[in-house]
């Protein structure tokens, strides 16, 4: 067998998105508009990759679909778990593993979502070959990512920066969310590719309070800011650097971040 070259990647990953419950408030509404960019409809069955605490999920079940949520990171189907309980719904199917290594039949779901999740799969070649894989020809795939020219895409530019190189080096989150790069990944397994626009925002009371949030919370600044623990001086350029990029974003206690979203239909 042959072994993952991300392994160990992988595995900061799940550990640094552990923390990520508090954030989900934010992406609570997006996850709404996905279901509904996606077309979902009654008994379609679902496929949440990347699900998080369960938003998008949810929301789909609520929307009448058979639903499965699948992440790499137990903590947060834990939440997502209790999440559903909550909304009283006792029938979603949740399973942690790798997208680039889904554990589902070819061709097993009508519809495949992701918010702002397969984004961070370190292969994005693997990882959307794999989504396709398990969708049934005809069915749709939809996800939500960040323009590189917005807050989110220009954010992780910016903890990428202060950063080591890594080796392998992982491809760069933000690139879903240039529409050029998204319709030469998904290549010619689909059809009827469209985009469209949305923005969710978050509540902070300023923008160091939203920093503050994400480094509780955000993957790629929580493993950020263990690279950097031992370098103070580099750590507070970084959040001077950070605190004015969220201040362009700021209004009203604020935080506006707009997305894109993707849909597709597979030959």
């Amino acid at each position: 067998m042959t072994s993952d070259p991300f392994q160990a990647f992988k595995a900061s990953q799940r550990e640094n998105w552990k923390t990520f419950a508090p954030l989900a408030m934010t992406t609570t509404s997006s996850a709404a508009k996905l279901v509904h960019f996606a077309g979902v409809r009654p008994n379609q069955k679902v496929l949440d990759v990347g699900c998080g605490t369960g938003v998008v999920a949810i929301t789909a079940r609520r929307a009448g679909a058979v639903v499965t949520g699948f992440d790499l990171t137990p903590e947060l189907l834990t939440v997502a778990k209790e999440n559903a309980a909550i909304a009283e719904l006792d029938d979603i199917s949740w399973k942690q593993g790798d997208v680039e290594s889904l554990p589902f039949r070819d061709g097993e779901f009508d519809v495949v979502l992701s918010q702002f999740a397969h984004i961070f799969a370190p292969r994005p070649e693997v990882a959307i070959k794999e989504m396709l894989r398990v969708l049934k020809s005809g069915g749709r795939i939809a996800f939500n990512t960040w323009p590189p020219e917005l807050f989110i895409g220009r954010m992780f530019a910016l903890t990428a920066s202060y950063m080591p190189p890594a080796d392998p080096k992982p491809a760069p989150p933000h690139q879903w969310g240039d529409p050029n790069i998204v319709l030469q990944r998904l290549g010619t397994s689909v059809r009827d590719v469209t985009f469209d626009r949305a923005f969710q925002v978050t509540p902070a009371l300023s923008p160091q309070h939203y920093r503050h949030l994400l480094e509780q919370t955000g993957g790629p600044i929580v493993r950020l800011l263990q690279t950097l623990k031992d370098d103070p001086a580099r750590l507070a350029q970084f959040r001077h650097q950070y605190d004015e990029l969220v201040s362009q974003y700021f209004d009203g206690n604020l935080v506006r971040q707009d997305f894109l979203m993707t849909r597709a239909t597979k030959v």
